[in-house]
């Protein structure tokens, strides 16, 4: 009698693993994980931890000071005596942390209503980290992997990993390939570049007076941050890739008092590398100019990602998916996202990256964000083929 090959064993297994799955994705939904809470993130690692303990999968646990720590869980595979690429680890990564904040999952839980999940994270990306957990514990039962597997699970992505990107570059150094797990796009494609982004915040000093009283003594720094937006705003264009948002404001004192101080925060995306540095360039000189007199103002950077560009081997890893999603019953396209990720800092460091390869959703970021059930299996199983492929397809 002919052994089953490990391809139809894990896929077979997987088959089997959606209500397990499930019971995992309620879990980490119903558990607190906003990028600020540090706790709540590190909750959703335990569960992580505690589901890969149950199967033998060591995790190491890399410290973060101010959010969530970075989890490393390693599978052995491949000829522990080859040498090059089959020693480098194949990567699986997915980051734990969402947008929302405190209390949302008592506000929203978990739930399946018509084959549709929803639930804060459901998609971004809490499903991609369920489908890399159970993609682990099969390549260890059923092993077939062409070199060693690593799940890297960070947990401040949505704020631009300021924590996490160190973790995440030094593995992606050492990294064979990279499969990101972001929420696969709503046509059913994986994303094969990204734009590049840039999360900063400005304050501005003004002078507080009596605005009926003594209203030319002051210096509003509200009236500062409005021109300094127009200023941000009109560096958008379109035609290159490039947009500016100034998606938060605060500032002032009271309604009748010329304003004291003002702050706003940008959201610039670009696509190409060179025009990062161009229009933060323009930005530090928005920042730096008065156009209030006697106004003075400050920019940080608080939160920064990579575009991710499409390598030759990227390309090799994309066309390799491409059949192994076939055979798993997916037709999957590529496309471009101007959405930004972990991906982008892989790619940068010349790891071939596919990203979004995670079961289908939408919506993220949103109430309405939502994940496909039924993509669960098959997208792991395409995954898991991929894997399965990269010796076939020269990676």
């Amino acid at each position: 009698m002919t052994a089953e090959s490990p391809e139809a064993a894990i896929t077979a297994w997987l088959a089997t693993q959606q209500g397990a799955m499930l019971r995992l994705l309620e879990a980490m939904v119903n558990t607190d994980g906003g990028s600020y809470d540090k706790a709540g993130v590190d909750a959703v690692g335990a569960l992580v931890r505690a589901t890969l303990a149950e199967h033998g999968i060591p995790v190491e646990v890399v410290p973060r000071a101010k959010h969530g720590d970075c989890l490393k869980a390693r599978v052995e595979g491949g000829d522990g005596l080859a040498a090059g690429n089959q020693q480098r680890a194949i990567v699986l990564m997915g980051h734990r942390d969402t947008v929302f904040p405190k209390g949302e999952p008592e506000r929203r839980p978990f739930r399946i209503e018509g084959g549709i999940a929803t639930g804060p994270g459901v998609a971004d990306m809490k499903a991609g980290l369920v489908m890399n957990v159970f993609l682990l514990i099969a390549f260890r039962k059923f092993g077939g992997a062409p070199g060693p597997l690593l799940g890297l699970f960070t947990g401040d992505e949505e704020i631009g990993s300021p924590e996490g990107r160190e973790v995440i570059e030094a593995v992606a150094r050492e990294a064979r390939v990279v499969f990101n797990s972001e929420p696969g796009r709503p046509s059913g494609g994986v994303v094969t570049g990204r734009k590049g982004g840039v999360f900063s915040i400005f304050d501005i000093e003004g002078k507080a007076a009596h605005s009926g009283g003594n209203f030319e003594a002051g210096i509003s720094a509200i009236e500062e941050l409005a021109r300094k937006v127009q200023a941000i705003h009109a560096l958008t264009d379109l035609k290159r890739g490039i947009t500016l948002n100034v998606g938060l404001v605060s500032g002032g004192q009271s309604v009748n008092t010329v304003a004291p101080w003002a702050q706003g925060q940008i959201d610039l995306r670009y696509v190409e590398p060179a025009d990062r540095d161009e229009v933060m360039g323009r930005i530090h000189e928005i920042i730096a100019r008065s156009y209030v007199p006697g106004t003075r103002a400050r920019l940080a950077v608080r939160g920064e990602f990579l575009p991710l560009t499409q390598s030759p081997a990227a390309a090799r890893l994309f066309d390799l998916y491409v059949g192994a999603a076939r055979a798993s019953g997916l037709a999957v396209t590529g496309e471009f996202s101007g959405g930004c990720a972990d991906s982008g800092f892989t790619a940068a460091v010349g790891a071939p990256t596919l990203c979004a390869v995670g079961p289908v959703g939408g919506k993220a970021h949103s109430p309405e964000e939502y994940l496909e059930v039924a993509s669960l299996v098959p997208r792991a199983q395409a995954t898991a083929r991929a894997i399965l492929r990269l010796e076939a397809a020269g990676l």
